[in-house]
């Protein structure tokens, strides 16, 4: 099972997440009454999904031996109105002399990064109240 730990204090609205050894900070902008120390929730995100991307994108290029030097992924997320519907855009630049081919499979496989399956079906999350 994988674990995440988020700790905040009484900083608007400055998290700690902590991650076996390693810690992020999370806020929120000046604007939403955070101080801008880290990135926001939805940026996280996007983060999330983007860096999983790049990751699948580079294990399946080094699996086959394909000249990909480097990927860049730029990320937006925008929502309806109401909070019915989330699209998220991952606009990626593959750099390396790859053939149409090759890109075109690595497009295929962008699709296919844990994260992105993971939010492309059923989600469940249940809030339980932890005593001290």
């Amino acid at each position: 099972m994988l674990t995440v730990s988020v700790v905040l204090g009484r900083a608007y609205y400055q998290t700690h997440v902590s991650a076996g050894k390693h810690v992020i900070v999370a806020d929120e902008p000046e604007t939403l009454g955070g101080g801008d120390e880290g990135m926001d929730p939805f940026e996280l995100l996007l983060a999330s999904v983007g860096s999983c991307t790049a990751i699948t994108l580079r294990m399946y290029a080094d699996r086959e031996s394909w000249p990909l030097e480097s990927i860049q992924i730029d990320l937006s997320l925008k929502q309806k109105d109401d909070k019915s519907e989330t699209y998220i855009e991952k606009n990626i630049l593959l750099n390396g002399d790859l053939t149409r081919e090759q890109k075109e499979r690595l497009m295929r496989i962008a699709d296919k990064c844990p994260t992105h399956q993971v939010l492309t079906h059923p989600v469940h999350i249940t809030s339980v109240l932890k005593e001290d």
